[in-house]
Order: C-alpha cells, then structure tokens, then sequence
C-alpha cells in the first residue's frame, strides 16, 4: 500500500510541477521568503475574539490580539497585554497593571476599559456567545447570573480602576485562573471601534484593529485564504521574525502534501498512508493532543433518547481499527472522555490513570444485547440514523469505519451519513438538528472540568441534551460547593462523574486525537499546546 501511494504521489506531483499550481491562487513565489504559509483543513469562521468557537479561528485569533496573559516561548504562562498583577491573599481578586506601551494597530492604547468592554459583550445574553461559560468557569463574580439575564453586566466581577488598572473579583480562588487569561474569548475588544464597524466587527480588514503580532491585510469569512502581517505598532516587534502568516484551507490531505512538496506550504497535516510514507522523513512531527473526537447522540431524537440504544452504539465499533488502520497519525482509541496527559490529582497520578480507560468498551455481545433492550423498549425492529460530520478527509473516513462497524455489529441499525462544512455542522448541532454528530473538544485549561462541563445540562455546548440531576449536583459541588476546596475529594468527584455519564452513553468516545504533521526544515519555534490555543505563531522563525 506505501509503495503504490508513493507512486501516486510521485505521479501526481509531476503533474503538478508541469501545471505550475496546486490550489487556485496558491503558488510559490519570492514574496513568500518570510510568511509562514500554514495548512488549515476547516475555514477560520470568525476573527471575533467573543465569538470564534473552534481551534483554527482561534489561531488566527491569537495572531492578530492577546489577553491578559501569553505563552513564551517555553510555553509558559507570563505577562501580555498585562505588566504585572498582585493576587489578594484568599485568591479572589486580582489586581492587573496594563503596560503603557501597548497600542491597537489604530494607535489607540490598550485600556483596561477595553478589557471589560469584551468581558461584559461576552456575558450579555443579547451577544449569544457560546463561549460565554468561560467566565463562571474562570470564577469570575456574578459571570452565572449575568449571562442568564439575572443581572445586569455591569455587575460582573470586572472594574477599570483607572486606564491602566483592572481588577477582577472570583467568586472562589480558581486555580487555573491566569491560563485562562491568555485564552481568546477573553481577549480585549476596543468599544469605540467597535461600535464604528456597525455590525460588521471583525468580518474584514478594515473592520478589525490588532494589539498582537500580527494584523489582518486580507479576509473573508470561510474564504479559502487569511494573509495577516508583521503589527509593526506591537510593543514586542523584537521577537516577531515573520513578515506573515497565510492560513490556506485545503481540505484534501493529498493535494496539501503537494503543495508542500512544490513550497507551496510551509506546515502542512497528514494522515492514513501518507503517515507511513512520511514518518522518517526528518520533516514529520507526530504532536499530541488533547482534543477528544466522540460521537454526540441527540437525545432530541426519542430513539436516541433511549440509553440502550446510545449504548449499543457506543459498544459496536472497535476503536483501535479507527485510530490505528483509519487514521494512523498517532491518534489512540479511546473508551473515555476526559484526555490523558490533562491534569493529575493530589499524590501527582494523572487522572487517567486513576479513573482507568474502559469506561466504555466495544463489546459486539453487549452491543447487540443493547440494541434488543431498545427494540423491545422503543416497540421497533430496525433504526436509521444519520451521522452528521464536517467535509474534511479524516472525519469522512473516520464516520465510513463507524457506519460499516456500527451496521455490521447491530442488525437492523442503519447509518447515513452527512457531510457538511464545519461551520454548518456547528450550527447543526447548537440548533439540535441531526441525530448522531461526530464531533471535538479541546481543552480549554488543565482540569477534568473542561469536558464535564460539556455535559451539565444547561451549558451551552451540551449538544447531545444530556441531563442528569446527579450529574449537575456533582458538577455544581466540584465548582463552586462543599468540594471545592478539598483537593482529594474532588478528584473522586470528577471520575465519578466522568463514569456515570458514560455508563448512560452521554457522550460516544472515539479516539484521542494527535497531529502529524510536516514543517519544512526551516522553520522552528512554532508552539504546539494541550490546552488552549492548539498552535502559537508568534516566536515562530523562517531560516
């Protein structure tokens, strides 16, 4: 199988070479000595820092702006938009000096009035952000009751003291607080900007102003194409080595390795066979993740509703095929829904670890036993069921291995699947139109919270509508009740939790997610994270 994907890659690639261009409006030139041409498989739907929900907006995102708080190049959480910050004794407030050389590409300066502009458009419910949580999830003071329309959003926990002071009051001491600071729904957004844009912040070049590395010189919302460019007004030019950056979505992984290979492309993904093609090439990368790809089942849909059936599912198909002969980039099977390498408890176990990994198994026997106790249930002898999935190579491979597993293990099971852009399957999911999703999340900080919240029954990312008055109770006691503060009892808590919300199929893991990848061998410092935002390329060099 290698040899022959060699042949049709040697093949096509002088095909290419003749034509002189792989993608439309791609092409190699002297222009390009210093952008970093980066492959993107989904569109950036947003450059909003309030609204952008998925990993690749949120790369250009953090580009283009920064928060409170950054990686350097280590890695580390340090001091951005921020000078420095003084943290009260209980951990509820901090006090943040802004530096005073830090200007919007407009030259206006960075305020801590800008900060609590963006903090207070994220909570107020008329903005509809889903990243909204992300407040009560840092602790921060009445965020809850503010973006349930309890309160006003002058109420949230967030003052300008003066220009260049902001505090911010938590309503208990969060511990991963300050990472949260450099996350992008988080980031500052100036009003008087803002509101000149009429309604078109952030959808052009002209409508967006940067406080980052980079700012926007070209843009249309899930276009083909972002170029941003060196913010020559960004007070830490001195360790910005690009010119640009050129995010390019090519969604067929084959004509990306093309466009690679004919320098097209500087940072490029692959997968399935062109990994065994690649992975001694000393240009390969295989980067782990955090991400969680899982099957969503809509509990709207009454069939689905029914937990054996959710479990029948859940049981039919074998992991390992799918991470280890579908994807074969390093992603593992995984029968859980919190990451390993996410975090770890008191005595430094990770969690993982503790809660163990087969919380949901496949298991044919089991399988089909589900599915009768369904049938009998649900008064039916046969199921069509669609399995909505975003146009990209990997996941349309992915839902083929589900859809002839699931079939072949359960009688009478009939999957069709639907393949839509990224964006659209989104708002398919929000809205709660389909049956069964495949779909991500990405750690947005280092704690088991950052999935569990995904299935409280009011959280905005609950897509399968998942409910459980246990659940929520424990959810709500590992947050903000009587286990807050006691570290032990609150790691049980979360693998508690986890369990019972598969033993009901909440949530139908798939795999763990890694990356493989090709960076030419001129370029270094690009940051590749776990948590947050998955890719940095600030630090980022061309040789």
């Amino acid at each position: 199988m290698v040899l022959s994907f060699r042949k049709v890659v040697q093949s096509l690639l002088a095909s290419a070479l003749l034509a002189g261009a792989l993608v439309p409006g791609l092409s190699a030139s002297a222009q390009d000595e210093n952008v970093l041409r980066v492959q993107t498989e989904v569109e950036i739907a947003t450059l909003d820092p309030n609204i952008a929900t998925d990993g690749t907006s949120m790369e250009a995102i953090a580009s283009l702006q920064e928060g409170l708080m950054t990686r350097n190049q280590d890695g580390e959480f340090v001091e951005a938009a921020a000078e420095s910050y003084e943290v009260s004794e209980d951990g509820t407030v901090y006090t943040f000096k802004l530096r005073e050389d830090a200007v919007w590409s407009n030259g206006s300066p960075v305020t801590a009035h800008d900060f609590v502009f963006s903090w207070q458009r994220l909570a107020d419910p008329a903005t509809a952000a889903e990243y909204s949580f992300i407040l009560d999830t840092a602790g921060v003071k009445n965020a809850a009751k503010v973006t349930a329309g309890e309160v006003d959003k002058s109420e949230l926990g967030i003052v300008a003291v003066d220009d260049y002071t902001l505090e911010v009051t938590l309503e208990i001491a969060t511990p991963y607080f300050l990472s949260l600071m450099a996350f992008s729904p988080l980031f500052p957004v100036n009003q008087e900007f803002f509101e000149s844009t009429n309604g078109q912040f952030a959808t052009s070049p002209e409508t967006i102003i940067s406080n980052g590395a980079f700012i926007l010189s070209s843009y249309t919302p899930a276009g083909a194409t972002t170029e941003l460019t060196k913010n020559e007004s960004y007070y830490d030019l001195e360790n910005v080595a690009l010119d640009g950056l050129r995010f390019q979505v090519i969604k067929d992984s084959q004509q990306a390795v093309l466009a690679y290979q004919t320098d097209q492309l500087d940072i490029t993904n692959i997968s399935g066979e062109q990994v065994a093609l690649f992975s001694a090439d000393p240009e390969f990368r295989s980067v782990e993740q955090g991400y969680m790809w899982f099957i969503s089942p809509n509990q709207l849909n009454e069939n689905i509703a029914n937990a054996d059936l959710r479990l029948a599912i859940g049981k039919a198909y074998d992991r390992e095929v799918i991470a280890n002969n579908v994807l074969k980039d390093g992603s593992m099977p995984a029968a859980y829904f919190v990451p390993q390498l996410l975090s770890a408890g008191p005595d430094g176990t990770d969690y993982r670890d503790a809660a163990g990994r087969d919380l949901l198994s496949s298991n044919a026997e089991e399988a089909q036993a589900h599915l009768e106790a369904a049938k009998e249930a649900l008064g039916v002898d046969s199921f069509t069921l669609s399995l909505l999935v975003e146009d990209t190579e990997a996941s349309i491979n992915v839902a083929q291995s589900l859809e002839a597993q699931i079939e072949a293990t359960l009688p009478g099971v009939d999957i069709q699947i639907e393949q839509t852009p990224k964006k659209n399957r989104l708002d398919r999911m929000r809205e709660g139109n389909f049956d069964l999703g495949l779909t991500r999340w990405g750690p947005d900080y280092a704690d088991p919270t950052t999935y569990l919240q995904l299935l409280i029954t009011d959280s905005s990312y609950n897509d399968a509508r998942y409910s459980n008055e246990e659940f929520d109770a424990g959810y709500e006691a590992i947050q903000t009740g009587d286990l807050v503060l006691d570290e032990e009892a609150r790691f049980e808590k979360m693998i508690e939790l986890e369990k019972l919300a598969l033993s009901e199929g909440a949530v139908l893991p798939v795999y763990q997610a890694a990356s493989a990848v090709l960076v030419k061998g001129n370029v270094d410092g690009i940051g590749f994270y776990t948590t947050g935002t998955p890719r940095i390329f600030k630090y980022a060099v061309k040789q």
